[in-house]
């Protein structure tokens, strides 16, 4: 109840996404209904998977990071923004990230997505213009990375992925999701842009 109080918002998306995500996982007619095909979209049909594609994920794996990394940012990114831009964040966060991908495969019938890696990648990158200095960890690193270092990092490997992996992981979708974070915070939080510099170079 706490978490409902104070953040409402992330609290609702959360177990809104998990319960959809799992409901999927046993059944698979949800997938058909909910995730974004951009042929469709790009022909006026079925808009509001949109929206509806970052409820539903892949398999446990795929949820789990999206939501370890949701729970690790977006409560607190929602108390120091307020509840309805963070709201706002994160929905342009959905369907910003998918533009390019809409586009990119407008002609390829066989072309799905699905997850809210898109939007979770615009709560990262907010938070990282808040806490520029923030430790972030990956995986089999036993150190943390700085954020913005992090952030930096990520931006070049999303723009390689997107060129040369062939991993079925949407990169364009986590690329302009960030970019989507950074401008967001940038247009709807005064001040935020003197507060990162500022950050930066007390080094905290």
């Amino acid at each position: 109840m706490e978490y409902l109080s104070a953040t409402p918002v992330a609290s609702i998306i959360f177990i809104f996404t998990v319960i959809t995500s799992l409901y999927a996982f046993y059944d698979h007619g949800i997938y058909g209904k909910f995730m974004l095909h951009p042929y469709s979209v790009s022909k006026g049909k079925h808009i509001y998977t949109v929206i509806t594609s970052g409820l539903i994920h892949a398999d446990w794996m795929h949820l789990f990071f999206n939501m370890f990394t949701f729970v690790a940012f977006a409560f607190t990114l929602e108390q120091m923004m307020g509840s309805w831009k963070f709201g706002l964040l994160y929905f342009f966060g959905l369907v910003l990230s998918d533009i390019t991908t809409i586009f990119k495969n407008k002609d390829n019938y066989h072309y799905h997505s699905l997850g809210a890696s898109g939007a979770i990648s615009a709560v990262l990158f907010s938070y990282i213009l808040f806490n520029p200095w923030s430790g972030i960890r990956i995986l089999f690193i036993p150190f943390d990375i700085p954020a913005f270092v992090f952030g930096g990092l990520y931006l070049v490997y999303c723009m390689y992925a997107s060129k040369n992996s062939r991993d079925n992981i949407n990169h364009d979708a986590h690329f302009f999701g960030a970019l989507t974070g950074l401008i967001f915070t940038v247009i709807f939080m005064q001040g935020i842009v003197p507060h990162f510099i500022t950050a930066l170079a007390n080094g905290k």
